[in-house]
């Protein structure tokens, strides 16, 4: 008989079981560098639903979160635009590391160390249900994508290209 992978437990698989959330796991075997071309690949899943968790930074050096399909890159400048600041751009992955609690390749807007602004892709919001990370590398939930604005009060933003 096959062993299952040991899920971690993690500060957003924690949150999400606290909080009632309706959602599955899915482990995969981490691709370092994979990214959601390796995740959606590994659980049979389209890439369009896979959901990057990326923090960014303003002008000021204050960090936020955007989360985005897989396929698709964050604009920057639009973003920067649509929150009214003159710039934006990805944290360094130590300062990313440090503001979420997370290793990147494993972040997840679920339960992270420092509280920070939410901003979702809205087109994000109209699909049926995302895979997105649960905290640690290797390990995916699927869920219905209106936990994004219930849970995180996420604000919609239209910055894919």
């Amino acid at each position: 008989m096959a062993r299952r992978p040991k899920i971690p437990s993690t500060p957003a698989l924690r949150l999400l079981s606290k909080r009632g959330v309706a959602f599955e796991l899915h482990p995969y075997d981490y691709v370092e560098h994979g990214g959601s071309a390796a995740s959606s690949l590994a659980l049979g899943v389209d890439e369009h639903h896979v959901v990057k968790t990326l923090i960014f930074e303003d002008a000021e050096r204050s960090p936020l979160i955007i989360l985005m399909h897989g396929d698709r890159s964050v604009s920057a400048k639009e973003l920067a635009r649509q929150l009214g600041t003159r710039s934006t751009r990805p944290c360094d992955p130590k300062v990313a590391e440090k503001h979420s609690g997370y290793r990147v390749g494993g972040t997840s807007p679920f339960g992270v160390r420092k509280r920070m602004p939410v901003y979702v892709e809205r087109s994000i919001l109209a699909l049926p249900k995302i895979w997105i990370n649960g905290g640690a590398r290797g390990v995916l939930v699927s869920l219905d994508p209106q936990i994004l604005t219930q849970l995180l009060d996420a604000t919609p933003v239209d910055v894919a290209r």
